[in-house]
C-alpha cells in the first residue's frame, strides 16, 4: 500500500503484550495498513516479574520486532510506559510524554488510537479524545492470562503455539531453560494451589488486609518477603485481618510483628495521619484483595531499630529517594499505595 493511501500518518498501539499474541499480531497488522507508521506502547514496564508481568520490556520488544518483515520494523516504533494504578492522570501524562518522543512534533498529522475494546479493562482507549479510535475486531478471541497459565503449568504446548506467532513460541521455548522461568513457575504453583483452596466458597471470596506505611525522618519501612507470592520483592509491613480485629489493631499488630518495631502504642496512635482504601480489582494475583492503607509519620528524630521477622525476612528503613527508583522491586501495588500518600507530606 501507497503511504498516500494511508488513512494515518500515525497509529499509537497500547498493550503489554504478556506475551505478544496473534491477536496482538492483527492489530499490529492492521496498523500498518492504515498507517505510515506505528507507535507501539509497552506497558507495566516498570514491574517486576511476576505470573503476570513475566517478562521484561526488552524481552517484549524482541518478541514484536521477531514478527516484522525488515521494512514493517522502519515503521513501528517501541517505547516503554509505565502503570500507575490509581492516578489515571500521571499515566495518560505519560502516554503523551512517549508518543510526543517517538514521534515528535504531531501538529498538522493525523494521529490515531488502535486497539480492541474486550472487556472493561479496555476503557483507556477512551482516554484520548484527540486521537481518532480505531477499534478493531479480534477474529479470535486470545487471552494472555490463559497463554500464561497454560505456560508455567507446563501442559500440552499445542495451546501456547498456536496462540502465539512461531517466533514468539520459540522464544519461549528458550525462556523455559533460565532461572526465571523456575521461580515464576513456583509462583504459578502458589497461586494456582491457593484459589483452588478457596473454590468450595459458596460466593466468590474478598479477602481484607492491612498496610503500614511508616515514614520516619525521610525514610519509609520496608520489609522484604519471605515467602510466595512476591518473594524476595520489597513491601509494606502488613498482612490479613483476623475476625475478631478492627483494622487499625490489625495494622499495628502486622507492623509489630513483621519488622520488631517497639514504639509505644500511643505513639504509633498519635503518629497516625491518614488511612486509605486501595481496591483495584486486579491488585492482587492472589484473587480480589482490598487493603486499608495506614499512614504514620514522624517528622523528626533518630529511626528506631527494626528487624525482620514472621512472612518478613528483612526490614530496613529506606531513605525516599532510594524508595523513589524502586518500583520494579515493589510488591503488588505497594509503591503506589505509598506514591499516593508521600505525595501528601
Amino acid at each position: 500500500m501507497s503511504t498516500l493511501s494511508r488513512r494515518f500518518d500515525a497509529l499509537i498501539f497500547i498493550g503489554r503484550f504478556q506475551p505478544l499474541h496473534r491477536g496482538h499480531l492483527e492489530v499490529l497488522r492492521r496498523a500498518l495498513s492504515l498507517a505510515t507508521q506505528v507507535c507501539v506502547l509497552i506497558g507495566s514496564t516498570d514491574r517486576p516479574r511476576t505470573v503476570k508481568d513475566p517478562f521484561s520490556f526488552d524481552e517484549r520488544r524482541q518478541m514484536i520486532t521477531s514478527v516484522l518483515a525488515e521494512e514493517e520494523r522502519e515503521r513501528v516504533a517501541i517505547a516503554a510506559v509505565q502503570d500507575s494504578t490509581y492516578n489515571d492522570g500521571d499515566w495518560v501524562r505519560w502516554v503523551q510524554d512517549a508518543v510526543a518522543a517517538e514521534l515528535g512534533d504531531t501538529a498538522g498529522k493525523k494521529i490515531g488510537l488502535i486497539g480492541h475494546e474486550k472487556d472493561s479493562s479496555s476503557y483507556y482507549l477512551r482516554m484520548f479524545p484527540q486521537w481518532e479510535l480505531v477499534d478493531v475486531d479480534a477474529s479470535e478471541d486470545i487471552s494472555a492470562t490463559e497463554i500464561r497459565d497454560q505456560f508455567f503449568a507446563e501442559r500440552s504446548n499445542s495451546f501456547v503455539s498456536w496462540a502465539v506467532p512461531a517466533p514468539v513460541f520459540d522464544w519461549l521455548e528458550q525462556f523455559r531453560t533460565r532461572p526465571e522461568f523456575l521461580q515464576l513457575k513456583s509462583e504459578a504453583e502458589f497461586i494456582a494451589g491457593y484459589k483452588k483452596a478457596w473454590a468450595a466458597a459458596p460466593y466468590p471470596v474478598t479477602f481484607v488486609t492491612v498496610d503500614a506505611l511508616v515514614v520516619h525522618s525521610g525514610h519509609i519501612l520496608l520489609v522484604r518477603r519471605r515467602s510466595e507470592p512476591g518473594r524476595g520483592l520489597w513491601a509494606l509491613p502488613g498482612g490479613f485481618v483476623n475476625q475478631d480485629e478492627r483494622l487499625e489493631v490489625a495494622c499495628l499488630r502486622e507492623l509489630r510483628e513483621e519488622t520488631g518495631l517497639k514504639l509505644p502504642e500511643p505513639v504509633m496512635r498519635g503518629s497516625l495521619k491518614d488511612r486509605q482504601v486501595f481496591d483495584h480489582p486486579q491488585r492482587s494475583a492472589r484473587g480480589r484483595t482490598i487493603t486499608h492503607a495506614f499512614l504514620f509519620h514522624f517528622p523528626v528524630g533518630d529511626l528506631p531499630r527494626v528487624k525482620g521477622s514472621d512472612d518478613a525476612d528483612k526490614a530496613r528503613w529506606v531513605p525516599l529517594n532510594v524508595f523513589a527508583q524502586m518500583r520494579n522491586v515493589m510488591f503488588e501495588d505497594h509503591f503506589d499505595i505509598a506514591y499516593h500518600f508521600l505525595g501528601k507530606l
